[in-house]
Order: C-alpha cells, then sequence, then structure tokens
C-alpha cells in the first residue's frame, strides 16, 4: 500500500543546506520539491573540510561509507608563517575529513532522489509569503506547509520577506581552486614536508599572500588563496602566476594549475539575521548566516541547521509549526552566532597565523552533535 504524505515543503535552493533539509525532511515522511534555478543539478566549489556535526548528519543518513570512499583525514593541519612551522595540529579526538565540493554535492543529490525528493533544475524562486506559498520566476504559486529559504547569501525568499540582516565585511577574501595534486612535484622541491598535510602557508612579507593547501582525496587538490580586497595583483582572477609563485615557491606546480582556472575572488563577510524564520518559512545556510571560512564551518553550520529545522519541524502540529520554527531558531541559533564571531575574529586579525586553533571554545560548534536528541537538555534546565 502507498502511503501519501501528509506534509510537504518546498525548498528554494539546491546547495548542500537545501539538500539535507530535503532528506531529512523525506525520511521523516514528507513529500519534498526542491527549486533549483540553474539549468543543470551541479556543485561549482572547489573543496570542502567536514567536521564532527556535519559528519554525523552524513551518518545518520546512512551515507558514510560513501563519503570516507572519496574523501580523507589529513594526518595533520599545519600552520606556517613565512614558510616557518609554527603548529602541527593532529587534532585527537575530533572527526574531520576533507573532500571536493562537488563530490559532496553529487552524494546529497543522490540520496535526496533515493529518498523520493523531487529537484526541478530552471526553477527559480523569486519570493515568499509568511503563509508557505513561493512564487517562482514563471509567475507560477506553489502551495507548502514549510517553505525553507536555501537560497545562498542574494536570498530572493529572505529579501521578499523583508527580514532586514547586517552585513559585515573583511579586510581579506579568498580564490578557491580544484587541481590535480602534483604530489611527486611538490616532494621534488621539498621531499621533507608531508604533502598529505593540511598546510596552511601564511606570508606577510613583502606582501599577505596566504594558501591554505588542502588534499582532497589521493587525486585532487583543493586550494584557497587569500589576499586583501585592495591588492589589485593578489586578488587577481585568473591568478597572477608570478605573484604567487615570488611568495609561494615550492607551490609552482599546484599554482600552475590554479592559473589555468577563471575561478571568482570572494571577499570575506559576515550577515546576521534579525531572524531566520517568518510564519511557515525558514532560512537556513548563507540565506540565513553566511560566515567567515576560518573555521571551515560554512558548510557545517548550514547542514546541521537544516537537518535541526527538519527534526523541530516534524515533531510539531502542523497548526503549532510557525512557533515550532521560532523555537529551533531559540535553541540551535546561538552555536552559529558564536561561531559566525569566532570566525570573524579570525578574519579580522589573520589570528589563524598563529596556530592551535583548533582548540578550546573555538572547537564548540564542532563538536557539536545534531542528531543528539539530548542535546540541549542543560541549556534548557
Amino acid at each position: 500500500m502507498t502511503v501519501t504524505p501528509s506534509r510537504h515543503a518546498e525548498i528554494s535552493g539546491a546547495g548542500f543546506a537545501g539538500l539535507t533539509a530535503a532528506i531529512a525532511l523525506a525520511r521523516r515522511g514528507w513529500s519534498v520539491r526542491v527549486h533549483e534555478r540553474a539549468d543543470q543539478l551541479r556543485e561549482q566549489g572547489a573543496g570542502i573540510v567536514l567536521w564532527h556535526n556535519t559528519l554525523k548528519v552524513l551518518e545518520d543518513f546512512g551515507l558514510i561509507d560513501e563519503i570516507n570512499a572519496g574523501s580523507m583525514t589529513p594526518p595533520f593541519y599545519e600552520t606556517r608563517v613565512q614558510n616557518k612551522i609554527v603548529s602541527d595540529e593532529g587534532m585527537p579526538g575530533i572527526w574531520w575529513r576533507t573532500m571536493t565540493r562537488p563530490f559532496l554535492h553529487s552524494v546529497l543529490a543522490g540520496a535526496a532522489r533515493r529518498e523520493g525528493v523531487e529537484i526541478v533544475a530552471g526553477s527559480e524562486v523569486v519570493g515568499a509569503t509568511e503563509e508557505g506559498v513561493i512564487r517562482l520566476a514563471s509567475g507560477a504559486e506553489l502551495e507548502a506547509d514549510l517553505v525553507v529559504g536555501a537560497d545562498g547569501v542574494g536570498s530572493s525568499v529572505r529579501d521578499s520577506l523583508g527580514i532586514d540582516y547586517e552585513r559585515q565585511r573583511s579586510r581579506d577574501g579568498i580564490s578557491r581552486f580544484l587541481v590535480p595534486r602534483r604530489k611527486a612535484d611538490l616532494q621534488k622541491i621539498e621531499p621533507g614536508t608531508d604533502w598529505d598535510n593540511m598546510i596552511d602557508f601564511w606570508n606577510f612579507d613583502p606582501r599577505v599572500l596566504r594558501v591554505l593547501y588542502t588534499p582532497a582525496n589521493d587525486r585532487e587538490l583543493y586550494l584557497a588563496l587569500m589576499a586583501p580586497a585592495d591588492d589589485v595583483e593578489g586578488s587577481a582572477v585568473p591568478i597572477d602566476l608570478d605573484v604567487w609563485t615570488s611568495i609561494h615557491p615550492q607551490l609552482t606546480p599546484v599554482l600552475e594549475e590554479a592559473a589555468k582556472v577563471e575561478g571568482k575572488y570572494f571577499g570575506y563577510q559576515t550577515t546576521r539575521l534579525e531572524e531566520w524564520t517568518r510564519g511557515r518559512v525558514a532560512l537556513v545556510g548563507d540565506a540565513a548566516h553566511a560566515m567567515c571560512p576560518a573555521l571551515a564551518q560554512g558548510g557545517g553550520c548550514a547542514m546541521a541547521n537544516a537537518y535541526t529545522l527538519a527534526q523541530a519541524a516534524s515533531d510539531a502540529p502542523l497548526s503549532e509549526l510557525p512557533d515550532a520554527l521560532v523555537e529551533w531558531e531559540r535553541l540551535e541559533r546561538p552555536y552559529t552566532d558564536r561561531c559566525q564571531t569566532r570566525s570573524q575574529h579570525y578574519a579580522d586579525t589573520r589570528g589563524m597565523s598563529q596556530g592551535n586553533q583548533f582548540v578550546g571554545e573555538n572547537n564548540e560548534t564542532t563538536l557539536y552533535d545534531p542528531t543528539d536528541p539530548h542535546r540541549h537538555d542543560v541549556a534548557a534546565r
């Protein structure tokens, strides 16, 4: 016998947050439709680091074996300043994996389809109402019990509801590239370096140019190149190969690969909303809480919040859904707010160059378990 779902969700955005919300809702009996404005469903980013908070979500979805097969855990997070090692963090007790964004996206999209989620490419959501109606660019209007705005930092869902927000920008920005690892060539230049490590190369003299070197698997390398926004040569994309190799000559083989990619320079920014919910609409991911990438938690917070949103929406009677969304934000938002603040501080001060940052309160979000039903017991007392 086929069971007809009693609840329906419309989701704007088929990125990590949107697909996570879709899977979590579908697994709880919802019918779900995801709208992606691009003509093809694909992730165009480079690499990503996932921590305990996100991996617990993927574990709950039954996806860990698939994730492990296409990702890795570097032996150490190594930090260098002027090419001198200032810290080697082995991070014992912390579960983390590095991978490419297209790989993670493909895993989530596949899981969503297996759960019966309808994903519609070339479908642009231009607005939503508090009552749970989305409006498409085609003029169509679709009703839902829950609307999820996971449509990025320029969210049309958020803006159509008139939710106020503040955007804080930093002096630095980043360009991201996915390139071949060229490990053998790198070893010829620095044979004593473990090129399986995640290595944070900081340079301040004669100019500020940082390279975050992140092996994503045996074949692919995620390179993030940081430069001040007012450094015309350093922030140029395609990259100025002569400039970057003059500062980081030991990375010449992989910088040569990055120079072949058009890419895009993104300025660091933090977005804080007056509220994440309005009526039957909830915002997740960059639409709600874009953050600087210092603690590598933009994707993690997006997926964790999407997962807990599905929990909260599913546990509440439909008549009480708006109140349940407000309570969800009250409980979950403080973790993200604190992570945003810490990440912004590191971006403003360039404090990650000191190394040893994955300790103490900085690990609060990393070690958070959104799948633990007792995670708020202490806070509630």
